[in-house]
């Protein structure tokens, strides 16, 4: 029994990379954390090569994580909100899920039990909505979403204090000074944390019954 973790943020070690570590460690099974960032990895072309047999034919490096995906039991699944949307990457990486449903007998990911981590400094229940909004054309089963506040990069570009666009002047207005206790943390989020627990353990229970289901069926 194993779960993969997918971090869709193009930075690492940040909000949505530990949410999605938080979940894997609450599992008591293999796990397997996987970072997107520093992947190529291009949007769908729609150009049907994947219909007859369900591998995308884009080279690039969605590539080597098919066998991962399909040999996964559950998934975590993260990305963080980048203007009020998914972030380039993460959208990217579930659009190639399309190689995935071609055919009846085809559909691969059909049942597999997923969890959502969103991310964001305003409103970091986007991305988690547009993602349960995507588990249904792959027929995968919502276990749960856990959503926490991370800093956005305006954060630490260091133009942030002066910045009239930016996410800290929106937070916290004008004349705001950057400070660890202003800066938003995980680790101040105890709340966020122990629900991504909660989600992780909940996730090893719905595999631990299928697999029992299976057992029972096989006999």
């Amino acid at each position: 029994m194993k779960i993969l973790g997918i971090s869709g943020s193009p930075r690492r070690g940040n909000t949505t990379d530990k949410l999605v570590q938080t979940v894997l460690g609450a599992a008591e099974c293999e796990t397997e954390f996987i970072s997107l960032a520093g992947k190529k990895i291009g949007p769908c072309k729609a150009c049907l090569a994947c219909v007859k047999d369900n591998v995308c034919k884009i080279k690039d490096d969605m590539a080597p994580l098919r066998s991962k995906l399909l040999e996964a039991d559950g998934l975590v699944i993260g990305a963080p909100n980048f203007f009020s949307n998914l972030s380039g990457l993460s959208h990217c990486f579930l659009e190639r899920f399309c190689q995935f449903r071609h055919m009846s007998e085809g559909r691969l990911l059909s049942g597999k039990e997923a969890v959502v981590v969103s991310t964001g400094t305003l409103q970091p229940g986007i991305p988690g909505d547009l993602i349960e909004r995507l588990l249904p054309y792959y027929q995968m089963n919502h276990v749960g979403t856990v959503q926490a506040q991370g800093a956005a990069a305006c954060f630490t570009c260091g133009y942030g204090e002066t910045c009239s666009t930016g996410a800290v002047r929106m937070m916290y207005g004008e004349g705001a000074q950057i400070t660890p206790e202003l800066t938003p943390s995980l680790d101040r989020q105890e709340d966020k944390l122990e629900e991504a627990r909660r989600l992780g353990r909940l996730l090893e229970k719905r595999l631990r019954e299928k697999d029992a289901e299976h057992e029972l069926n096989l006999n």
